[in-house]
């Protein structure tokens, strides 16, 4: 049988679960249609999700029509759970997105899209909602055609009568070599045709667009028919196994369950699976296999390339490991949370508890980014908006009978150099010893921080080599600003020493911390800032608001487009200024703009004095990090402050 996983996507309120729903009923996988607004949905399960009638987790279910089986992906629509939403896509075979009829495409429609084309998912349409007053179908398809792709054709009859329209003829050949000659020999064999249409609907080369209503049930057996006849999928269970994890979850009993896609070859259970922890291999056997539907699981004993299941017995594994590899997939996602909260907490629960909780949210969600401070003593972690926090806060008190709050989201900031530097870092108590020499320099923005080493191996070892690598790399370090994590940054390891007798692993970490905060001292830090691109669409009479908007939010803007009685004005601006400028926006457009806001990467600070002072960061207080060196004279250690250090160093 067949393969095929396919997801929904949408911007929220479009219509997904209800459209999830008809899917399942249709193909006889559940006998009732739920419905969001009745709290009975199959795939909005859990009762958060059915108190506040969105999205929040996504869920799976599986039908089969005619010899395939197919893998149907429920994700949120809210933006809140866009990191939800990304890591699911990553494992489609298909996409299918949901655009309503009334609203046409949205902001978040739009983030969606370009989510599918960064990951090359190939994706059909489906206009909801045709049967809702203010319903303008041709409207919905022209702004998929001018805001999304031109390269989308409507089916409005069955696939056959599509195929041999001429007006459809015309327009693939024009988009296919093969098809062009075969046009023009009169050539309309439609099995050669719609042969060709699936394979440039699977290279993204075409995006089949239907229509119809979810909840009234119309449209709803074509578009099974049609995704039936366009798709396909090639998986290899013939060879080895392999696998990417996509999802962390935890039963009601704690067990860690790894939901899996399988590449290639077939898994059962008791195997024993090998994959990377970042420089170490592991090798973990399989304990159970369970295939969800919904909330429902059924245990199995073997699963084949392109099926979906959750395993037990993984205990390393996180979202986004490659099983069967032994090297570790660097995933670099999209939706990147730019806030930050600390969690608040009643004094009589004990600190290691509320943390042990959270970290297995952490796991489950790695755009948490849970951090400890051990100066502060405080929890902190990285969120999308605030209906994530107050999601949050329900699971935690739910999940663990643990009732905290969050104060206010913060921007998160990062810190980055602008001059080349060399870091010095001796670490010589009585009975130690390690000293590293690093060089620092910027590197573009969003590369973070990169590593390489020169060092000969007659001056250290690659085993103590690839320690400094280890420390530098582990983990996200402070700047001296504000204490935001570094990034943007190239570090060379150029030298280094030790001895024979009184190193140890840990005396490396010592140096190579005292090594980068001594060249952080002197080298010249700017600090960085979250920044939205965005995309806006108002009539002409709203121009000059948005305009004037724009620039007191220190942001900038492109020459905007002017498309009959409408304004498109496209640019970037800091989060930390438009971050409330949506409920702005709606109100004095009377709900009849458009205002979309991407993630556009890391930027200098507009008002960097103004925060550097607001967070009073203290970098002398700060218990992990010295920049200072410890060198050792007749028997005893002795500090050495940072713009004195290089002198003494022993290996210039």
């Amino acid at each position: 049988m067949k393969q095929i996983t396919i997801g929904i996507v949408a911007h929220v309120d479009a219509g997904k679960t209800t459209f999830a729903e008809q899917l399942l009923f249709h193909t006889k996988s559940i006998r009732h249609r739920g419905r969001v607004d009745h709290q009975d949905a199959f795939m909005d399960n859990h009762h958060i999700e059915k108190a506040r009638g969105i999205t929040v987790f996504s869920e799976q279910a599986h039908f089969v029509y005619n010899d395939t089986m197919y893998h149907l992906i429920d994700t949120p629509g809210h933006v809140d759970f866009s990191s939800e939403m990304e890591r699911s896509i990553q494992i489609m075979d298909y996409a299918i997105v949901i655009i309503s009829a009334v609203e046409g495409v949205e902001g978040h429609t739009e983030t969606v899209w370009q989510l599918l084309r960064q990951y090359n998912v190939p994706t059909f349409f489906f206009i909801n909602k045709t049967d809702r007053v203010g319903a303008e179908l041709n409207r919905v398809i022209g702004e998929i055609q001018t805001e999304l792709s031109s390269n989308v054709f409507y089916i409005d009859q069955s696939l056959k009568k599509v195929i041999l329209n001429q007006n459809v003829i015309e327009w693939l050949a024009e988009k296919n070599d093969i098809l062009l000659e075969k046009f023009l020999n009169d050539d309309y064999n439609s099995g050669i045709w719609l042969l060709s249409m699936k394979e440039m609907i699977k290279s993204n080369a075409i995006f089949p667009i239907l229509s119809g209503s979810a909840l009234q049930d119309i449209g709803i057996s074509t578009f099974i028919k049609t995704i039936d006849e366009l798709t396909f999928a090639h998986f290899d269970s013939n060879c080895s196994f392999s696998g990417k994890v996509y999802k962390i979850r935890h039963d009601e009993k704690g067990t860690k369950l790894a939901y899996i896609k399988v590449l290639s070859g077939t898994l059962n259970v008791r195997d024993v699976i090998h994959y990377a922890v970042g420089e170490n291999q592991v090798s973990e056997k399989v304990t159970q296999m369970r295939r969800y539907n919904g909330k429902k699981y059924e245990i199995i004993d073997q699963i084949s390339a392109g099926e979906l299941v959750a395993v037990t017995g993984l205990s390393a594994v996180s979202v986004g490991s490659r099983l069967g590899c032994l090297e570790e997939e660097n995933i670099g996602n999209t939706m990147v949370p730019t806030l930050k909260s600390k969690v608040i907490f009643d004094a009589s629960y004990h600190i290691k508890d509320v943390l042990s909780c959270l970290q297995l949210l952490d796991m489950e969600d790695p755009s948490l980014k849970l951090t400890w401070d051990e100066s502060l003593q405080e929890i902190h972690i990285h969120v999308m908006g605030s209906i994530q926090l107050e999601i949050l806060q329900q699971i935690i008190m739910d999940r663990f009978q643990l009732a905290v709050t969050f104060d206010k989201p913060n921007i998160l900031y990062k810190e980055t150099i602008n001059t080349t530097v060399i870091g010095y870092g001796h670490f010589e108590p009585l009975k130690h010893y390690a000293e590293v020499h690093i060089k620092l320099e910027p590197s573009q923005r969003s590369r973070g921080i990169s590593f390489q080493s020169v060092c000969h191996t007659d001056d250290l070892i690659v085993g103590y080599q690839n320690l400094v690598k280890h420390y530098l790399l582990e983990k996200e370090h402070r700047g001296i600003l504000t204490g935001s994590p570094l990034t943007d940054m190239k570090i060379t390891l150029l030298t280094g020493r030790a001895h024979n007798k009184h190193t140890s692993g840990g005396d490396f970490k010592e140096a190579t911390l005292r090594a980068l905060r001594q060249g952080l001292e002197k080298a010249e830090i700017i600090l960085l800032e979250p920044f939205y691109e965005f995309k806006i669409k108002v009539d002409l009479d709203d121009m000059g608001r948005v305009l004037s908007d724009i620039q007191a939010s220190y942001g900038i803007f492109n020459p905007p487009e002017i498309n009959s009685n409408k304004a498109i004005i496209t640019g970037s601006v800091p989060v930390a200024t438009f971050i409330g400028y949506s409920t702005v926006f709606a109100s004095f457009t009377h709900g009849k703009g458009s205002l979309s806001l991407q993630f556009g990467g890391y930027h200098q600070c507009h008002n960097e004095k103004e925060v550097i002072e607001q967070i009073a960061y203290n970098k002398n207080a700060d218990k992990e990090y010295s920049s200072s060196s410890i060198f050792c004279s007749k028997g005893q250690g002795f500090i050495v402050p940072w713009d004195e250090a290089e002198e003494k160093m022993h290996c210039l």
